[in-house]
């Protein structure tokens, strides 16, 4: 938990650097703008398509016309919006995650040596894979849904386990060895889903929602760098503790 909080807490101050920003709203905006404009031409028939479904249906049959015709409206533009976030993830995973890898590690971890392979192959289908093991297994799941509070926890489960599985092995692709990676991803397997479900409940949050596939991108960067440098080294770094001008190779 402490590593948690401690990869957040660095992400934050990270957040005072003025280029961050520029990264931090450019995959929402793109995502926003895309869907959005999208929206514009199927939008119409999605929502008759949800309203012809039950249980809208039976609203409808039940005299309650108004209130389906509402829910229809409100579940055509959920589809939207996370239709909108999976593209920000991609984009994030893709375009942001490296461009903010290498201000951070530059910035804040100058002594980790990169051993590991900068590929954008493998960024882009650990990615894309990622996001389609996470729609075939929500929908495999959505019968669970019908069980009390499963419909509330099974999607936050979900998001957390494609934001650990989309940026943590993005975080380390450049630095860490295969090896490494793997004893990092064993090591720290529930930290690093914790902290994917601390950022899955801020996709709830409206317009911040948006902005989490890059805060992710940040957690995770601070939380698997310093974790490697940890194992490393055994060096125990405070929060707001200026980054050594001493470069060694570990």
């Amino acid at each position: 938990m402490n590593e948690v909080m401690l990869a957040l807490l660095r992400s934050v101050k990270t957040l005072g650097r003025g280029r961050v920003w520029l990264l931090l709203f450019a995959p929402a905006a793109v995502a926003l703008l895309i869907w959005v404009g999208l929206a514009l031409f199927f939008l119409e028939h999605l929502i008759a398509s949800l309203f012809e479904q039950p249980p809208l249906t039976w609203l409808a049959g039940w005299g309650a016309i108004w209130l389906a015709k509402l829910v229809a409206v409100l579940g055509g533009w959920l589809i939207v919006l996370s239709v909108a976030y999976v593209t920000a993830m991609l984009l994030a995973a893709i375009f942001v995650m490296p461009l903010l890898l290498e201000q951070v590690a530059v910035a804040d971890y100058p002594e980790l040596a990169r051993l590991g392979t900068d590929s954008l192959t493998g960024a882009v289908w650990n990615s894309v894979s990622a996001v389609l093991l996470f729609i075939v297994g929500w929908l495999l799941t959505l019968p669970l849904w019908l069980i009390p509070g499963l419909a509330l926890l099974l999607p936050i489960l979900w998001m957390a386990w494609l934001t650990r599985r989309t940026f943590a092995y993005d975080a380390l692709t450049l630095h860490a060895t295969d090896d490494e990676w793997q004893r990092l991803r064993h090591g720290h397997g529930f930290p690093l889903l914790l902290l994917g479900v601390i950022l899955a409940l801020l996709t709830h949050i409206p317009v911040v929602g948006l902005l989490t596939p890059t805060l992710a991108a940040l957690a995770y960067t601070h939380y698997c760098l310093e974790a490697l440098r940890r194992s490393r080294k055994g060096a125990v770094v405070t929060v707001f503790a200026q980054p050594s001008k001493e470069k060694e190779i570990p």
